[in-house]
């Protein structure tokens, strides 16, 4: 069992020294980075060291790798990531000292008291959206406070202080914790059936992105081509005291309305609104992306700014890590990697793929997320690979938070293929990395998709695919021939 948020918790008024469990992660390290430049005595602890941890120690922030009671020392308050198993020592420790143990999204909750938050929700493009805003307001001299659940290119990290007035949020929803902010301005990118492990029903789903938005005291922004969204804008609408709401998309009703998308090059489209024009270009490719800078840029509009300035502030936008994130070439292959673990999100990265592949082709190395999503989904994930990718290599499941099933592997995606030429079972690392080396060819993309550790794979395709080429270089003739088949 992992921990989740509780609810009813009472957060206290000072929380001392703080101890962060699994302080590695994206949100975790953000969150703690914060503590740490207000002023607070913080420590940490992460299974693994990485780069994410290096660059919190060069801050100070004292790390332990590995988990172990003695880690958590004189600190006075916990704070665990929903990702940690109950039986973690030092969360045990914890408890047995009658620590508070405050979930991430609660510190975050305890930092941002009194702030007007910004806060970014939605299934899909949280991430990249946020990055959006942060992006758009530095550059509209508005220097944002923020927490991003990766780092900003432009920013070159994914949390920082900033003397405006707003704090921009990545608001997660997979466990419930976006409901504990006080938020003033919401922007729900989407609406999609997810975290069952959680919630239960796309009913439940849909209740508590409600929740979130009517609880925005002064803008709540929607998407007008999303189908959950818009019967979220429907049930805000029909209470008495809603929110000020705004549209975006492509839909002709939208109040901020995307159109004339350009995907040859960079991205480029126009967005309308109140009759007025813009023309935009985003230096990331991915017609989700335009969408993305169609919320955006609504939010944007509707605390005030005109919309061509709006538009302009996103020029500079240079993605986020993590999202379709170039790791270089091995002998002419591209090697990409994605956060993408739902269907959705796969296909929109894939799309992204094929948009810049030209006439060559996308080789997927896919790793399913989560045991309960790999079961109720397996047959989703095979049909958009099976649609979008020239081949795909699965791996097994990384099981995150949760226990295994049974029967639960990667092979049920496989399994689901329609044609079995086209896709390899291949739960070795070793062994996946030496099935797309022979098969990749220069010009060709391969791409990572999970937000697990998949991405760890790449530095061993990248030899792979360098020592194929070399053999097939060195053989005879007709065996190079052979190799280039």
């Amino acid at each position: 069992m992992t921990i989740k948020p509780d609810p009813t918790l009472v957060l206290p008024d000072d929380l001392g020294r703080l101890h962060f469990v699994g302080i590695g992660g994206s949100g975790m390290s953000g969150i703690a980075r914060l503590f740490h430049e207000r002023g607070f005595a913080v420590t940490g602890s992460d299974r693994s060291d990485s780069a994410t941890v290096q660059a919190l120690v060069e801050l100070g922030i004292p790390v332990s790798i590995g988990h172990d009671a003695a880690h958590v020392g004189d600190a006075d308050t916990l704070v665990v990531t929903g990702a940690l198993w109950v039986e973690n020592p030092e969360y045990q420790e914890a408890l047995r000292r009658g620590l508070p143990v405050l979930h991430r999204s609660q510190a975050l909750a305890w930092l941002v008291r009194g702030e007007r938050l910004l806060a970014v929700a939605g299934a899909h493009g949280k991430s990249t959206s946020t990055g959006m805003l942060v992006t758009a307001l530095r550059a509209l001299d508005r220097d944002p406070s923020f927490v991003n659940g990766a780092v900003i290119q432009g920013a070159g990290t994914s949390s920082a202080w900033g003397e405006g007035d707003l704090f921009v949020v990545e608001a997660d929803e997979s466990d419930g914790s976006f409901l504990l902010y006080d938020t003033s301005i919401a922007l729900v990118t989407n609406i999609d059936t997810d975290h069952l492990d959680h919630y239960g029903s796309a009913e439940a789903i849909a209740g508590a992105f409600e929740r979130f938005a009517e609880a925005a005291t002064e803008l709540v922004v929607l998407s007008a081509d999303d189908v959950g969204t818009r019967a979220l804008g429907d049930a805000l609408r029909s209470r008495d005291g809603a929110p000020r709401i705004l549209t975006f998309g492509e839909a002709a009703d939208a109040d901020v309305r995307l159109t004339d998308v350009s995907e040859i090059g960079p991205i480029a489209f126009t967005l309308v609104a109140d009759e007025v024009e813009a023309r935009g270009q985003l230096g990331v490719p991915g017609r989700h992306n335009a969408l993305n800078a169609a919320g955006a840029v609504a939010v944007l509009v509707g605390i005030g700014f005109p919309l061509a300035d709006a538009v302009a502030a996103l020029d500079g936008f240079a993605g986020t890590l993590r999202r379709f994130e170039s790791h270089g070439e091995a002998a002419g292959v591209r090697l990409y990697d994605d956060y993408a673990h739902h269907p959705t999100e796969v296909a929109a990265a894939l799309q992204t793929a094929r948009s810049v592949v030209g006439d060559h082709r996308v080789i997927a190395i896919h790793q399913p997320h989560l045991f309960s999503r790999t079961q109720e989904m397996a047959g989703d994930f095979a049909a958009v690979y099976e649609r979008l990718a020239d081949h795909t290599v699965v791996l097994d499941v990384y099981g995150a938070r949760e226990d295994p099933i049974p029967g639960v592997t990667g092979e049920l995606v496989s399994g689901a293929f329609h044609d079995a030429a086209r896709v390899d079972y291949r739960p070795d690392w070793s062994d996946a990395a030496a099935r797309v080396a022979e098969i990749a060819r220069p010009g060709d993309i391969v791409m990572t998709l999970s937000c697990g550790d998949v991405y760890r794979i790449l530095p061993s395709v990248h030899d792979a695919i360098v020592a194929a080429g070399a053999l097939a270089r060195d053989a005879p003739a007709d065996l190079a021939e052979e190799s280039a088949r």
